[in-house]
């Protein structure tokens, strides 16, 4: 359970992203519990109520789900859930910004393959 807050973000998302990654690198297995919001809260030295708004945020998107009186969990198939996410964010925030940039400076569409493939090489 490490990692470094970014300031630019909130930091209710950052935990939020946490889990997730947690769950994507197999350390939250599907059905595994997660930390308790006051288990972050004090490593992370945070609000709890902070904590609680990035778990209900993985709740609303049932990635978690909640046994009364035990805790939450990782639910089942969300995984796969998580990179398709992400596979969308990434396309957003990257892809589509990439591409207008490229064009703005009159990049072709086979002159930015080449930069990617020529990225994938090391030259």
């Amino acid at each position: 359970m490490s990692f470094t807050m970014d300031d630019s973000r909130p930091i209710f998302q950052q935990i939020a992203e946490r889990i997730e990654n947690d769950i994507l690198e197999g350390v939250l297995p599907e059905e595994s519990q997660v930390p308790s919001t006051n288990q972050f809260a004090a490593f992370y030295q945070i609000n709890p109520a902070t904590v609680l708004k990035g778990v209900n945020l993985l709740v609303d998107q049932q990635i978690l789900y909640k046994k009364r009186g035990i805790g939450m969990f990782v639910a089942s198939g969300v995984r796969e859930k998580i990179v398709e996410n992400r596979k969308e964010r990434f396309y957003e925030q990257y892809v589509v910004a990439m591409v207008r940039e490229a064009e703005k400076l009159g990049i072709t569409a086979d002159q930015l393959t080449d930069m990617i493939r020529r990225k994938e090489t090391g030259q």
